[in-house]
C-alpha cells in the first residue's frame, strides 16, 4: 500500500483510475465479488427507524371492518375508506391515499385496515355504520388496541369536525357510542324493533349513542347493541337494573363493552336504585300492554311483589359481574390462574360444585362473557358468597353479584 501522498513523490506511479489514499483492487478479483458497500460494516443488515416506528404504532393504525358484503376484497375496501377518508376530511398525514394495508378473512367476513397515522385512524372510527357495497358495516378497535398506550402516539377520538354528512353518516347516531362507558347490550329478542329497543335504554336516561347490530344479509337484528348515555353516572344503574332481565325467552346482558372497566365510583346504593327502576319498568310496560310483546320478566332471583316491590328468590347458583378483563381470559395461563384463584376465594363461603368463566371465542360475542358462574352445594353457601362478594375489588373491578336461576344454568344458558 502506497502512502496517501505517493502520487506526490517522484519515481512512484499511480496505477489507472486508482484515487490518491483508496486501497489499491486484489489481483484477479473482480470488483463487486463482495456484497460489502461502502466499508466491511455494510454486511450487518440494519433495521430502518421508520419501520421500528410503523411496529410500534400498528396497533393504533388498525382498525376492525365486520359485516363485510361477500364480494368484497383487500383492493375495494382499501379504495374505498380511501376515498370516504377523503370526503370527510380525515386525512391528516397528507395528500394520498389513506389505507396502506388491508387482511381480509373471507369466511367470517371481516377485515383489519391499516392505516398512515394514529390520528387517521382514530377518524376512521367515526365511520362505524357507513354503507359499504350496499351493506352496514361495523368499525371497531382491534383486539390489540392498547389505548394507554395509543394515547402517547395521538389522538384516540375521531376529530369534531369531520364532515359526516358528506357520506350520510350523522354524528352521534353509530359511532358515538364510544368510550369508557359504552354498554354492551345482548340477549335482546330478534323480534324487538330498533325503536323498541332504544325506549327501553331510554327510560333510563337520553342517550348519546346507540348502534344495533344487524346481519349483513338480511338487515335482521342479530340480538346485541350498543349504546352510550348523555349522562355517564346513568351507566352503572343501567348495568345493575337490566343486566339478568327476563324478556320472553331471553334474559338480558348488560355490561360494559369494555370488560375490564370499572364503574368510575362506587356507589352502595346503585344496586338499590336499580331495583326500583326495575319496579317502575315493569309496572310501565304492563300498562302499556308490552308484556305480550316479551317485556315480562325481572332479573334472575327477582319476583315481583305488592305494590312493586321486588323480592329476591335466593338459589344455589351465583353470577359474579363485572369480574374480569376480556382480555386476561385470551390466555391459557392468565386464565387458569383466574379460574383457580376465583375458586379459591369462592370456597370460603362453602362447597364449590361447579364453576363456570366464559372465554372469548375469536370476534364473535360469548353469552356471559366477563362474569363468574358459582354452583354451591346448598343454598346458605351461595347466599353467604353473595353478601360478601357484592361490591368487592377483584382484579380492580367493582363485582356486581347476583343469584342466577339454577335450571338455566344447568342448561348451560349463561346469557344473564
Amino acid at each position: 500500500m502506497a502512502p496517501s501522498n505517493a502520487g506526490a513523490i517522484p519515481g512512484v506511479a499511480m496505477p489507472v483510475g486508482q484515487l490518491p489514499g483508496m486501497p489499491q483492487a486484489m489481483p484477479n478479483v473482480m470488483p463487486g465479488a463482495f456484497p460489502f458497500p461502502g466499508s466491511q460494516f455494510g454486511a450487518f443488515p440494519t433495521v430502518p427507524m421508520q419501520a421500528m416506528t410503523q411496529q410500534a404504532t400498528r396497533h393504533a393504525r388498525r382498525i376492525y371492518v365486520g359485516g363485510l358484503p361477500p364480494l368484497a376484497n383487500e383492493q375495494t375496501i382499501a379504495a374505498f375508506f380511501s376515498q370516504v377518508m377523503a370526503a370527510i376530511g380525515g386525512n391528516t398525514a397528507g395528500p394520498g391515499d389513506a389505507v396502506v394495508n388491508v387482511y381480509i378473512n373471507h369466511e367470517k367476513k371481516f377485515a383489519f385496515v391499516e392505516m398512515r397515522s394514529v390520528e387517521e385512524a382514530s377518524n376512521a372510527m367515526a365511520l362505524n355504520g357507513i354503507m359499504f357495497e350496499g351493506m352496514p358495516v361495523r368499525v371497531r378497535r382491534p383486539t390489540d388496541y392498547n389505548p394507554t398506550l395509543a394515547a402517547t402516539l395521538g389522538p384516540s377520538q375521531p376529530s369534531p369536525h369531520l364532515n359526516l354528512a358528506a357520506v350520510g353518516l350523522t354524528p352521534g347516531c353509530s359511532s358515538g357510542a364510544d368510550g369508557p362507558d359504552k354498554l354492551f347490550v345482548g340477549g335482546v329478542p330478534y323480534y324487538l324493533t330498533e325503536t323498541q329497543i332504544k325506549e327501553l335504554l331510554e327510560s333510563f336516561g337520553p342517550l348519546r349513542g346507540f348502534d344495533l347490530v344487524k346481519d349483513w344479509e338480511t338487515g335482521n337484528s342479530k340480538g346485541y347493541a350498543f349504546c352510550v348515555y348523555q349522562d355517564p353516572a346513568v351507566t352503572d344503574v343501567v348495568c345493575a337494573a337490566l343486566n339478568g332481565l327476563k324478556m320472553g325467552d331471553k334474559t338480558l346482558t348488560v355490561r360494559r363493552a369494555s370488560a375490564g372497566s370499572e364503574p368510575k365510583a362506587d356507589h352502595p346504593d346503585v344496586f338499590q336504585q336499580a331495583q326500583q327502576q326495575i319496579a317502575i319498568q315493569k309496572l310501565a310496560l304492563q300498562a302499556a300492554g308490552a308484556g305480550a310483546m316479551g317485556f315480562g320478566g325481572l332479573m334472575p332471583g327477582y319476583t315481583m311483589g305488592q305494590a312493586g316491590a321486588v323480592t329476591e328468590v335466593p338459589t344455589k347458583v351465583v353470577s359474579l359481574n363485572q369480574l374480569v378483563s376480556v382480555d386476561d381470559l385470551r390466555d391459557d395461563q392468565e386464565y387458569a390462574d383466574i379460574y383457580d384463584d376465583i375458586k379459591e376465594e369462592c370456597s370460603k363461603f362453602g362447597t364449590v360444585t361447579k364453576l363456570v368463566i366464559p372465554r372469548p371465542e375469536g370476534g364473535s360475542e360469548v353469552a356471559g362473557l366477563g362474569k363468574a358462574f358459582v354452583e354451591y352445594s346448598d343454598i346458605e353457601g351461595a347466599r353467604k358468597a353473595k353478601a360478601s362478594l357484592h361490591q368487592r375489588k377483584f382484579a380492580g373491578n367493582s363485582v356486581i353479584a347476583a343469584y342466577y336461576p339454577e335450571d338455566k344454568f344447568q342448561r348451560g344458558e349463561l346469557d344473564g
